[in-house]
């Protein structure tokens, strides 16, 4: 860290994967923040691999293996260039192509499975060809971002620069679910400042983790925000309250968030737009930080260039709901307070286990 002449603060970096990790925190409105991530994994992947490294568990030179089509992909692909190991992404064939060509030229292998008819399909297919992977090449070790609670270290760092801007004791987290592990590590993280800190997820419909699957969204399952297969990683008991929110109205916040700040995120940032401006309005005694997990440029076809057609989001406002079976689009909410899945569903729901793995600890 470097204090130049001006008094602009400056730090040297020997790796691009840690100047990029830290989020910015912007104020959008008096009780609305935004921590806005290049690539928010970059910093719970860094851990993870270093955790693993320094317990025996990998070596530099091994290859390290998962399934992503999105960020997970290219923050791997990054702790594996920093640290000297091998990467290799079972991917589909949505992968980006500016995304695909970054992930060669760091040195990742990438194998994008075939299409298949649904997103249950084309995710099952992906996590049957790391089997057959990790069956071939046995010294191979699969990362498991969706089951392996290690993805839950690293958020310490971020917990802490939150709670030295922000009042914890009023602060409400708001933000996209995915595997569980980045909003589960940063609001278990910030619980170890505060246990009371609210946390709001955000889902697709569609998607089995907060029990959506049988609503159909005619758009699509936002990427990185929900699934069609279990996840072990997500840890329901951590939420407050959960919004499923549809394309259509994902795509009106991104472009608003845009439009009002400047501020070009992806569509799990605009979802989570949607749901703060709802959350600061309701909630003027709190501080609302909402998190931005990636950039837009995924979304330029599919999202931004349709601006035109995206509704302000002052039309928009959630449907509050009592049960599951209520949900309905194009913008859903339910108090989840801290429950688990079963307990909202009233059935069991199965999540697969890994034999014999102890839970990493945060705090």
């Amino acid at each position: 860290m470097f204090l130049r002449d001006d008094g602009i603060l400056t730090m040297m970096f020997d790796h691009i994967a840690d100047a990029i990790k830290a989020p910015a925190l912007i104020r959008l409105a008096p009780n609305l923040y935004l921590a806005r991530f290049e690539t928010m994994k970059v910093y719970s992947t860094l851990v993870a691999v270093k955790t693993l490294l320094d317990r025996g568990l990998v070596r530099p030179g091994d290859t390290l293996l998962d399934s992503s089509s999105g960020i997970y992909a290219y923050a791997l692909a990054l702790a594996c260039h920093k640290f000297g190991m091998k990467c290799h992404i079972v991917g589909s064939q949505t992968v980006d192509r500016t995304l695909l060509v970054q992930l060669q030229i760091l040195g990742a292998t990438v194998e994008q499975v075939p299409a298949l008819a649904t997103l249950k399909l084309d995710q099952s297919r992906r996590v049957e060809r790391v089997a057959e992977l990790l069956a071939a090449h046995p010294g191979t070790h699969w990362m498991q971002q969706y089951h392996d609670d290690i993805h839950y270290l690293g958020y310490e760092p971020v917990a802490a620069h939150i709670a030295a801007m922000l009042d914890v004791r009023r602060l409400t987290l708001v933000g996209s679910v995915g595997s569980g592990c980045s909003t589960g590590g940063l609001i278990t993280a910030l619980r170890c400042h505060d246990p009371a800190v609210a946390m709001i997820g955000i889902q697709p419909f569609g998607s089995v983790t907060f029990g959506s699957e049988h609503v159909a969204d005619p758009g699509i399952i936002i990427a990185g925000i929900g699934s069609s297969i279990p996840f072990r990683n997500v840890r329901h008991e951590l939420y407050d309250a959960i919004h499923w929110v549809s394309f259509d109205a994902g795509m009106a916040g991104a472009v608003a968030l845009l439009r009002d700040h400047g501020i070009f995120a992806g569509l799990s940032s605009g979802c989570t737009y949607l749901v703060g401006l709802e959350e600061a309005r309701r909630h003027p005694d709190r501080d609302i930080l909402l998190i931005a997990p990636d950039t837009g440029h995924r979304y330029i076809d599919a999202v931004f260039a349709r601006h035109a057609e995206a509704t302000r989001p002052d039309a928009l406002a959630p449907i509050m709901i009592e049960t599951l079976d209520e949900l309905a689009l194009p913008w859903s909410a339910l108090a989840w307070n801290r429950r688990q899945l079963d307990d909202v569903r009233g059935a069991p729901f199965k999540i697969p286990m890994n034999e014999g793995q102890e839970p990493w600890r945060i705090c």
